[in-house]
């Protein structure tokens, strides 16, 4: 497996927003596998003829995003995005139970909040 990525730059489109959006989309379909060592921010830069601070930008959204990891020296790889994702939903779970006790609401209520939201985001009546 190899990470392909190719730059327009006549898309509209921002090169750093490119290479994020393909790098997540490789990451979320299994093309690029947990633990895959990307490139260093220079080789990459190099092969899609960007600047180094273009592909770093890109890297750190996706490093925000839990897509990939970075360990110092050793470099960046593909996250389990599945940890991410859960880190991610748990911490914003607490905020939402903490502000719905701050609101005054009980319980029930808070629940009633998230269940009617989910419904209207996953349109599952």
């Amino acid at each position: 497996m190899t990470l392909r990525l190719t730059v327009e730059p006549d898309t509209g489109t921002a090169p750093f927003e490119q290479v994020r959006t393909q790098v997540a989309d490789q990451a979320r379909s299994g093309a690029l596998p947990v633990g895959y060592k990307l490139p260093t921010v220079r080789g990459l830069a190099e092969e899609l003829g960007l600047a180094a601070n273009t592909v770093a930008k890109a890297y750190r959204v996706l490093e925000a995003d839990g897509v990939i990891e970075t360990r110092g020296r050793h470099g960046s790889f593909i996250a389990a995005a599945g940890d991410a994702a859960v880190r991610e939903l748990a911490a914003a779970a607490e905020l939402y139970a903490r502000r719905a006790h701050h609101l005054g609401l009980d319980q029930a209520a808070a629940r009633a909040a998230v269940t009617d939201a989910l419904r209207a985001t996953y349109h599952d009546g």
